[in-house]
């Protein structure tokens, strides 16, 4: 019973420091300042190279998660110092952060400039 307890604990503990799905972490805010002198072509060029850099920050913020939940039940399952090579969240996911705030600031000054740039939802 207390075996069964411990390594439950243990598994909480670990599965904490995986990395977190790019879908659940939060924009970073970004001023809307440093897109506000740019024309609308101009906008929707940094929209496209701003989603770009999100979509490859993304797929490796999710291959990170994998390798963690593999890590994971490496962990429990077999070897329990496998714990501590889990990536967790760090540089990728700020920039992860970073990038949708942009987005957030680039679809705003779209709205007040009114340049019509459609922006799709992440799938």
């Amino acid at each position: 019973m207390n075996r069964s307890i411990a390594i439950c604990a243990a598994a909480a503990v670990m599965l904490a420091g995986c990395a977190t799905p790019p879908k659940d972490i939060a924009p970073s805010y970004v001023s809307t300042g440093l897109y506000e002198n740019l024309s609308c072509k101009q906008l929707r060029s940094e929209a496209e190279a701003v989603s770009a850099r999100a979509i490859a920050a993304s797929g490796q913020q999710e291959k990170n998660r994998s390798q963690d939940v593999g890590m994971t039940t490496v962990a429990i399952v077999l070897f329990w110092p496998a714990a501590f090579f889990m990536k967790g969240d760090g540089a990728n996911a700020a920039e992860v952060a970073r990038l949708k705030g942009e987005m957030q600031a680039i679809e705003t000054v779209n709205r007040v400039k009114n340049c019509g740039i459609v922006f799709a939802p992440v799938a």
